[in-house]
């Protein structure tokens, strides 16, 4: 880490974190709340409201997370996508007997595009202890495919007890099991279990017109606990968003946690402020994007809030069913540090050896008449941004047959190609068919359709 990065927080910014956190318990009426910071790879804060057994709950004290166990699951369905055991786009029956989803790739499962329902056939999953724990089918009613497999957005719980089910199928072994050896333990997640353990948080549900308390059920939700059965802790979740943004490649390189971070689908919010990942959730707030996941069940509310820009996480755990603060509580948290303390930039530092033919590539291109430049970035990636403000840009990873992929935006996936005349000269750039020229517009160039003969007038 460099000098410059600077993980302590200031006095005014842990005040201000203490503020929010301490709002959030008060306003939501919460019997207690965790709140957590992340900076750099580690905790750097946190700070407990209210009370369990008397006691003021910290970094430690166990709450209930409910569906970021999704994502949990989806690190252990994305291990076996690296270790070539599985392909995302095909269909989940390609792994084992599985009618019910309907012909749904794993990806659409990770991202919620599977079309399945929204809960199991009943009863209420999340308050019955043991309910549908015997068959993998017994989760389903009649009408287990409400949409069109990769039509829509469709959240689904059963979709996430279909993939821990194909990570037991894989692994031999229970998903819980999986999830402990391959995640949890390389993370040093210690306080991360399927079952609570003290200390820990009791769920409550708090009276809508009175300041009383309801005891709210703790229950195994059998087939359905990938959808939703973890516990875990504030300082747990903060080494999980550190491996959420930059990976570990005890458990999954950078470049596959990226890919979970890409939008797969999402509800169509006007301006496109979420989307869905594969097993992640993505928001932008305030001009900034951010990654994670929210959860709850019964007597729980918890967050994970990320921003990738910033090298920064918010987590929030509450003991209340349905307890609406403490989502934008989190966001809140990675705005107030960034406001008050923004990042630091790393130094610059030149890329040391150049390959003197990819130098040749870079500067102005032109799509038209539209100027473009092209940069050269390490690994001799490319990155393409226009220059008058609009237009499309993209980074785009350098391939062994010399092309590059597209790596985000309208280029995603596409193919960026150098085009050399009979003599070797560069001749334009092919980037999904589309041709960028040194010149705009000249005699000569290879612009489809041609140049009117008499230029420019």
């Amino acid at each position: 880490m460099d000098g410059t990065q600077f993980t302590e927080l200031l006095p005014a910014t842990r005040r201000a974190l203490l503020h929010r956190v301490a709002t959030a318990q008060s306003e939501g009426r919460t019997p207690s709340l965790v709140g957590a910071v992340m900076r750099e790879g580690r905790m750097v804060w946190s700070a407990g409201r209210g009370e369990i057994a008397g006691a003021v709950p910290g970094p430690d004290t166990q709450y209930r997370v409910g569906s970021i166990t999704k994502t949990l699951v989806a690190v252990l369905v994305m291990r076996l996508y690296e270790e070539g055991r599985i392909d995302l786009d095909a269909p989940l029956d390609t792994y084992f007997d599985t009618p019910e989803a309907g012909g749904a790739t794993v990806a659409q499962l990770l991202s919620h595009t599977s079309g399945l329902a929204a809960e199991a056939r009943g009863p209420w999953w999340e308050r019955t202890e043991g309910a549908l724990r015997p068959e993998l089918a017994d989760i389903f009613g009649e009408r287990p495919q409400r949409h069109p497999a990769g039509r829509l957005y469709h959240y689904s719980n059963p979709g996430y007890a279909l993939l821990g089910a194909l990570v037991e199928r894989l692994r031999g072994e229970p998903w819980g099991e999986a999830l402990r050896r391959e995640v949890l333990a390389p993370l040093g997640m210690d306080r991360t279990t399927l079952a609570p353990e003290e200390p820990c948080a009791e769920g409550w549900a708090v009276h809508p017109w009175a300041d009383a308390l309801l005891p709210e059920p703790a229950v195994d939700t059998g087939r359905m606990a990938p959808a939703g059965q973890v516990w875990s802790t504030a300082a747990d979740l903060c080494r999980f968003a550190a491996f959420l943004l930059d990976g570990d490649e005890r458990v999954l390189g950078p470049e596959a946690v990226a890919r979970m971070r890409v939008p797969e689908s999402g509800p169509q919010d006007p301006g496109w402020t979420s989307g869905y990942g594969l097993g992640l959730q993505l928001t932008r707030r305030n001009g900034r994007t951010l990654i994670g996941h929210t959860g709850s069940l019964p007597g729980f509310v918890a967050t994970l809030w990320a921003s990738p820009e910033e090298a920064l996480a918010g987590v929030v755990l509450a003991n209340r069913t349905s307890c609406p603060v403490v989502d934008p509580a989190a966001a809140d948290l990675v705005d107030a540090v960034v406001s008050r303390e923004p990042r630091i930039p790393r130094p610059w530092r030149p890329l040391g050896e150049v390959d003197s033919a990819l130098l040749e590539l870079t500067g102005p291109w032109y799509w038209g008449a539209a100027p473009f430049a092209l940069r050269l970035c390490a690994g001799r990636g490319l990155e393409l941004t226009p220059l008058s403000g609009t237009g499309r840009s993209s980074r785009f990873r350098a391939e062994d047959d010399g092309t590059w992929t597209g790596l985000d935006a309208y280029y995603a996936g596409e193919t960026l190609t150098v085009v050399r005349s009979a003599e070797g000269a560069v001749s334009h750039l092919d980037v999904g068919t589309f041709v960028l020229t040194r010149e705009p517009y000249e005699q000569g160039d290879a612009v489809p359709g041609g140049v009117g003969k008499a230029g420019w007038r």
